[in-house]
Formats: C-alpha cells, sequence, structure tokens
C-alpha cells in the first residue's frame, strides 16, 4: 500500500528524518510513536505531499508521492494535527467545499457529504457554525474531510490533542471504526493512544525507526521485565561495591544506585531479564554483601519504560558517536531491539 525507502529530510544541518526505510499494508490500524520532535510530523507531511524529501522515496498503490502527486494523493485521506477548518462555514458548505477541492463529481458529493457526516457522527451539528463547535467536533468534522471520497489510507496526526477525557474515548471509538474499512495511520507521541487503538506500532527517534512489531508483541516485550527498588542504608561512595553484588544475583540484567531522599540512605534499583522474578536474588545479595534493607518494591515495566529506553537510546548513541570521531574507543551499543526481525509482515528489513 505504501513503501518508504530510505526517506531523509533536512532542513539546513538538521536531519528530521533520517534513512527511514518502512511498509504500510493495507486492513491494519498503524502507530507512529516517538517524543515531539522525532520526526512524526514530517514523515506524515511528506507521505501526504505537503513537504518533499531531501532524499528517498514514498510510493502510494504504486504511484510515486513526488513524480505522480495527484493520482498518490487520491488514495490518502489527511487530518493534520491542526484541523485545516474554516470556522465561518457550517460543517455542510465545509465538507461540500472539501469535496470540490478532491474532485469528487458533483452528483456524488452530497451522498459522500452525508456517509462522511454519518460515519464520524457529525450530522447532528451538520447545519451548525464550525466557530460554534466543541473541540471534540471539530475534530470529527476534520477526520470527515479526510474520509471524504472513501481513500484507502487515513492518516491522523495527532487526533486527540487538546481533547477532554470524553472526547478522546469518541475518537478512538471512531479510530477503531475507521479501520474496519480503510488502513490507518495514527502519529502520536501519548502512549495510551497508540496502544488503545493500533494494531502495529512504529517507534521513531530522532527521524530513525527504533522499533516495529505487532502491538501485542511490543508490549509484550516491554511488560515482561521486572524491577526491584530497594532503600537501603549507606552512601554513594559504596555504590561500586553494591552494583557488583547485586548485578551477580541471579536473573539481574542491570542495577542503577542513586542518592535518595531519605538522609543515610541510597536508591538502588535493579532490573531484571524478561520473565524473571529477581525478589528473594536480590534480596539476598543485599544482605550477603552486608546491606541493611529498609525498604524493598518491585513493579513490571510499563510501557512509558521502554519507551524511554529505545527513544534515549539513539541520544546515548549519537553521543557516543561524536565522541569515537576523536577517540579509538568503541561506540557504545544501544539496547538490543531487532528491527530487522520485528518489522516482519509490517516491512521490509532494514
Amino acid at each position: 500500500m505504501i513503501k518508504i525507502e530510505h526517506l531523509t529530510k533536512k532542513y539546513g544541518n538538521h536531519t528530521a528524518v533520517d534513512d527511514l526505510s518502512l511498509n504500510i499494508e493495507p486492513g491494519r490500524i498503524y502507530g507512529f510513536l516517538g517524543p515531539n520532535g522525532a520526526g512524526k510530523s514530517t514523515t506524515m507531511n511528506i507521505i501526504t505531499g505537503y513537504l518533499a524529501a531531501t532524499a528517498g522515496t514514498v510510493t502510494i498503490d504504486g504511484h510515486d508521492i513526488f513524480k505522480e502527486p495527484g493520482k498518490a494523493k487520491q488514495h490518502i485521506g489527511y487530518l493534520p494535527e491542526i484541523p485545516p477548518l474554516y470556522p465561518d462555514m457550517t460543517v455542510l458548505e465545509y465538507l461540500e467545499f472539501a469535496a470540490e477541492l478532491k474532485g469528487i463529481p458533483r452528483a456524488k458529493r452530497t451522498e459522500e457529504v452525508d456517509e462522511a457526516c454519518i460515519t464520524s457522527g457529525i450530522t447532528d451539528v451538520a447545519d451548525r457554525l464550525i466557530k460554534n463547535l466543541s473541540k471534540g467536533y471539530k475534530q470529527r468534522v476534520g477526520i470527515a474531510q479526510a474520509i471524504l471520497g472513501a481513500p484507502d489510507v487515513i492518516i491522523l496526526d495527532e487526533p486527540t490533542a487538546g481533547l477532554d477525557p470524553a472526547q478522546i474515548i469518541e475518537v478512538r471509538d471512531l479510530i477503531r471504526s475507521l479501520g474496519k474499512e480503510h488502513t490507518v495511520i495514527l502519529s502520536s507521541h501519548i502512549l495510551s493512544e497508540i496502544s488503545e487503538v493500533c494494531n502495529y506500532v512504529f517507534i521513531i527517534s530522532k527521524g530513525k525507526l527504533v522499533a516495529a512489531d505487532e502491538t501485542e508483541e511490543l508490549l509484550t516485550h516491554m511488560n515482561g521485565s521486572q524491577e526491584v527498588d530497594l532503600t537501603v542504608k549507606a552512601d554513594l561512595s559504596q555504590a561500586d561495591g553494591i552494583i557488583s553484588a547485586l548485578s551477580a544475583a541471579d536473573g539481574v540484567d542491570n542495577v542503577e544506585v542513586n542518592d535518595s531522599t531519605e538522609s543515610g540512605c541510597i536508591s538502588v534499583k535493579a532490573h531484571a531479564g524478561k520473565d524473571h522474578d529477581i525478589r528473594e536474588a536480590v534480596f539476598k545479595a543485599a544482605v550477603g554483601a552486608g546491606l541493611t534493607v529498609l525498604e524493598m518494591t518491585t513493579r513490571s515495566r510499563s510501557l512509558e519504560d521502554v519507551f524511554l529506553e529505545l527513544t534515549t537510546a539513539e541520544d546515548t548513541a549519537d553521543e557516543t558517536d561524536e565522541a569515537s570521531e576523536d577517540s579509538d574507543a568503541p561506540a557504545k551499543e544501544t539496547p538490543e531491539y531487532n528491527t530487522d526481525e520485528t518489522l516482519k509482515e509490517g516491512g521490509d528489513e532494514e
């Protein structure tokens, strides 16, 4: 459906999208997830033809967006982060105008507009001025214009930005219903939005693809490991010894030591690999090292934890690469998450 190959976009010395390659297949709701400034909106704008690329290609149903923009855009409906609405028009006037711009034949416009209103749930406000609508209804009007003409792909950039909780739930339900008839691409920096509605997730950081997988598989990867937090009676001068002692415990793959808000104590975090319960091993290792454990709590790592791990890994790698230019020391590798393997059905190997 959509094939992106070696896509790059630069603004002067700043690289917004960095050699991005992926495939979008029909019949799924895709999530583009990343922190603010990761390159999500830039990628969406290039796919839709709003921006030119510095390098690379975007092919939509066999049509190059740069060489055949008219034919390629016929397959796409797009809702930018800020809906392109005319506040002094009524909803019907605006949608009829949008239908005309999309080249929908006059004889079919009324039918297309009515269908878009029904699908997006705005029939009851069709005769009202857009400026008098709530934020949630304005977002629905934006979605209605995106689905005019029954495009194969619906691209939504931050569709729930600025909505209240009730409106967010309504828009989520609308996106799910759209996914039954269209391929949907949802761009967001809000993790809950992606996990709630998307079948497949691409995580982008600093313009690069850092992870891609089925949502359930990605969540399993993210939530399958454990973290044990300890408050121990010690000071930071003992950090190296504590890290060494706890790292030797069975199942522990990483230990962090930080200062504590409690006087005379430090905070220790021990991370486990997937499906390991390290509580007993960590406690015995701490006692064996002569530490007084004042508090110990455990939790499964959340979506936010691994998201931060994956996205901040790019910063660490970039800093190390810069340092390696002036040093013979090998560059530090980022945490392992193989996009070659996880792309599976959703894309080609990178």
